[in-house]
C-alpha cells in the first residue's frame, strides 16, 4: 500500500542517525588510546582539547536529532491522514538521500561549502514537505 511505503523513509533516517551514533564512541575511545583525550574533556560536552575528526561525529549526530525532526512528524502526518502520494515519497527520500550525503560530506572532507548546500537544499525540501501537506488540504 502506498501509505505505508512513507514509513521507509522514516526508517532510512534513523537507520543513517544511529550509524553515525555509532561513530561518536569509536571516535572518542580511539583519540582516548592514543593520549589525545582523557575522560574530563567530556564531562561538560566537548572541551577546546577535543580534535575536530573526534568532535563531528557528536556534533552530525546532533544535527541529525534537531531538524530531522520536523521531517517525522510530517511524514506521520501525510500517514495518518493516508496522503501520502508518490510526490511526497519522493521527496521524503529526496530529504533523507541529501541528509546522509550531508553526513557523509561532514564526516569525511568536510568542505563547508558544500556541506551548507546539500543542507540547505534538505531544508527546503523539508518544508516544501509542510507546504504541500497544507496545500492539500484534507
Amino acid at each position: 500500500m502506498l501509505q505505508d511505503q512513507i514509513l521507509f523513509p522514516m526508517g532510512a533516517l534513523a537507520f543513517l542517525t544511529f550509524t553515525v551514533l555509532l561513530f561518536v564512541p569509536i571516535r572518542r575511545f580511539r583519540a582516548s588510546f592514543a593520549g589525545l583525550v582523557g575522560p574530563d574533556d567530556f564531562k561538560l560536552g566537548e572541551s577546546a582539547r577535543v580534535p575536530g575528526d573526534v568532535s563531528i561525529p557528536n556534533r552530525n549526530y546532533m544535527n541529525l536529532t534537531e531538524l530531522p525532526v520536523l521531517f517525522y512528524i510530517v511524514c506521520l502526518m501525510f500517514y495518518v491522514t493516508s496522503r501520502a502520494d508518490e510526490n511526497v515519497l519522493w521527496l521524503a527520500w529526496s530529504y533523507v538521500v541529501l541528509r546522509a550525503l550531508h553526513s557523509l560530506i561532514h564526516m569525511t572532507y568536510n568542505n563547508v561549502i558544500h556541506r551548507m548546500s546539500v543542507f540547505a537544499i534538505s531544508n527546503f525540501t523539508l518544508i516544501w514537505m509542510w507546504v504541500m501537506f497544507f496545500a492539500k488540504g484534507s
